[in-house]
C-alpha cells in the first residue's frame, strides 16, 4: 500500500501551482483581492463576500437561500439585510414585501414595509407598461419586425425586473418570430436561459442551450461560456453529474465575471470540481499535458483561424480533464481548498482529501443549485475513494484502509459491503481477521474462453467466405437473375 503512494509523488510535483494565490492576490488592488479571495472554506462564510460575486436577482435569491437554510442566527441577519438593501434598488416590490415578513422586524425599524416606495415604483410601473404597450401596438401595426423584437424584448426586461418571470419568459421567446440575424438569436437564447434557470425550469435551459448553439455563426468564446455553464447547470440539476462536469470543465477564462447574474467564477470551480471527482476515474481527473495543449490548438483552430474541426481523434472522443487542464486551474486557483482535495484524492490522499471536503460541507449546503445534490456527490466520492484503494491489491488490512479513510473499523465494514451487494467492488470480507480479499478473475480461464470465441468468429467467417466462392464459382446468381 505504501508503494502506491510513493509512485504517486512524482506526479504530485507536477499538480503543485506554486504560489499560484498569492501572486494574484499581491498584484491586486485590495477591493479586487478581497473580490477574489476564497469565498467557500472550511470558514463561516463570509456573506458580504460571497454576495459581491452576483449581480441582479440571484444576488438576492442567494442571500435569501442563505437565510433560510442557515443555522446561525447572525448570518441569518445580516443574510436578510443585504438582500432588503439589494432590493430597494431595484423594482420587484412583491420581493420586498415577502423579504419585509421574512425580517419581520428583528432589523429594527430601518428595515420594516416601506409602503411609499413601494406605492411609487408600483405607479411608475403601470405608466411604464402602458408605454410598452402602446409603442408595440404601432410597431404592429407598422409592420416593422426589428421594432416588434425590441418591443417584446422590453417587455421582457420590465416583467423580469419586477419578478414576473412566467410573462417575462413569454416575452422573451416571442422576440424568436421576429429575429432576423443569428446575434438576435443568442439574445433570445440568453435571455430566455436566464429566465428559465431562476424558474427553475432546466428543461427550457437546455432547448435553449442547444438552440443558440445551432446559429450558423461562430459564437463569441465569452457566449460559448455562458452556455456552457447554464448547460452545467442544467446538467447538474438532472444529477447527471459527468455530464455537468465535463460542461463546467470546457469553459474558457473568457467569461470572467461577465455571467454573474447567473453564476460566479469561483461556482464554475466549486461544481465542475465536484461533479468530476463523484463520476470522473482516475485517468479521467489527470490527461497528459499533451492533451491540454491539442486543445488550445484546436480552440485556437475554431475560434481565430475557422476552421470545420470537431474535437475528435481516430474516432475517439476527447475531454479536457481536471487536473492537467490549464483553462480550469485558473478557477481552481479562486477555491484553493478545492484544488488541494483534488490532487489528494489523485495521489491517494484519502485521509485528507476527505477531511477538505468535511470542512467545506456547511458552507456548501448554503448553495442555491448544490444544497440539493451535496449528500449523492460526497456519497459517489467516498465510494469511489473506496473502490480505489482496494483496486490494486489481492488482501487488504481493514484495519489499515480504516486508519486511512479515519473511520473505525466496524463502519468500514459496513461501507465495504454495501459496495460488495452493489457489486461494486469485486472482493469478499474475512470479517474474523479483518482481511478483504479480492476476486480477481481466473486470468488463465478468461484466455482459454477468449481464444475459443475468436477461434470460433474465425471459423464462421472462413466457412462464410468458402460459400461465397463457391456461389460466385458456380454462377448461381446469375442464372437466377437469368430466369427471372
Amino acid at each position: 500500500m505504501a508503494g502506491e503512494d510513493d509512485s504517486s509523488n512524482p506526479m504530485m510535483e507536477e499538480m503543485l501551482y506554486a504560489n499560484g494565490g498569492d501572486e494574484l492576490s499581491s498584484s491586486s488592488s485590495p477591493s479586487s483581492s478581497r473580490k477574489n479571495r476564497p469565498i467557500i472554506s472550511g470558514e463561516q462564510l463570509d456573506i458580504e463576500a460571497y454576495a459581491g460575486l452576483y449581480s441582479g436577482r440571484t444576488k438576492i435569491m442567494r442571500l435569501l437561500f442563505i437565510a433560510d437554510h442557515c443555522d446561525n442566527a447572525g448570518m441569518q441577519t445580516e443574510a436578510l439585510r443585504m438582500a432588503y438593501d439589494e432590493i430597494k434598488r431595484g423594482e420587484n416590490t412583491q420581493l420586498f414585501r415577502e423579504v419585509v415578513k421574512k425580517i419581520d422586524g428583528r432589523l429594527g425599524p430601518e428595515y420594516g414595509m416601506d409602503n411609499v416606495w413601494c406605492e411609487s415604483i408600483d405607479r411608475k410601473a403601470e405608466l411604464r407598461k402602458e408605454k410598452l404597450e402602446s409603442e408595440l401596438n404601432s410597431y404592429r401595426t407598422n409592420l416593422i419586425k426589428e421594432s416588434i423584437r425590441m418591443g417584446y424584448n422590453d417587455f421582457g426586461e420590465f416583467y423580469y425586473t419586477h419578478g414576473a418571470l412566467g410573462e417575462a419568459f413569454k416575452s422573451y421567446v416571442r422576440t424568436r418570430d421576429y429575429c432576423t440575424t443569428s446575434k438576435h438569436i443568442i439574445q433570445m437564447c440568453l435571455s430566455a436561459i436566464l429566465v428559465s434557470i431562476e424558474m427553475g425550469q432546466f428543461t427550457h435551459v437546455t432547448n435553449y442551450v442547444s438552440k443558440a448553439e445551432q446559429t450558423p455563426e461562430s459564437l463569441e468564446p465569452s457566449i460559448v461560456g455562458k452556455l456552457r455553464c447554464a448547460a452545467g447547470l442544467a446538467h447538474l440539476e438532472a444529477k447527471k453529474y459527468k455530464l455537468a462536469a465535463r460542461k463546467f470543465l470546457e469553459v474558457g477564462p473568457d467569461i470572467g465575471n461577465s455571467y454573474s447574474d447567473v453564476i460566479a467564477p469561483q461556482d464554475v470551480a466549486t461544481y465542475g470540481g465536484l461533479c468530476a471527482l463523484a463520476s470522473f476515474d482516475r485517468a479521467e481527473l489527470k490527461a497528459s499535458l499533451l492533451l491540454s495543449l491539442f486543445f488550445a490548438f484546436l480552440h485556437f483552430c475554431l475560434l481565430v483561424l475557422d476552421w470545420n474541426l470537431t474535437y475528435s481523434f481516430n474516432g475517439v472522443h476527447l475531454q479536457n480533464k481536471v487536473i492537467d487542464n490549464i483553462n480550469f486551474r485558473n478557477f481552481l486557483e479562486l477555491v484553493p481548498e478545492l484544488r488541494e482535495l483534488i490532487n489528494d484524492f489523485y495521489s491517494s490522499h484519502y485521509a485528507s482529501c476527505l477531511e477538505y471536503l468535511g470542512n467545506l460541507k456547511q458552507n456548501l449546503l448554503l448553495d442555491i443549485h448544490l444544497h440539493d445534490h451535496i449528500e449523492m456527490l460526497y456519497d459517489q466520492i467516498r465510494n469511489k475513494a473506496l473502490i480505489q484503494y482496494t483496486l490494486p491489491f489481492v488482501s487488504v488490512d481493514m484495519r489499515m484502509m480504516a486508519d486511512a479513510f479515519k473511520t473505525s473499523v466496524a463502519g468500514l465494514e459496513k461501507e465495504l459491503e454495501a459496495l460488495i451487494t452493489d457489486n461494486q467492488i469485486q472482493a469478499r470480507i474475512d470479517s474474523h481477521n479483518k482481511i478483504l480479499y479480492a476476486r480477481h478473475a481466473d486470468q488463465r480461464n478468461a484466455t482459454f474462453q477468449r481464444v475459443l470465441q475468436n477461434g470460433g468468429e474465425f471459423d464462421q467467417d472462413v466457412r462464410s467466405m468458402l460459400l461465397r466462392a463457391n456461389l460466385l464459382k458456380h454462377e448461381y446468381n446469375l442464372r437466377n437473375s437469368r430466369k427471372l
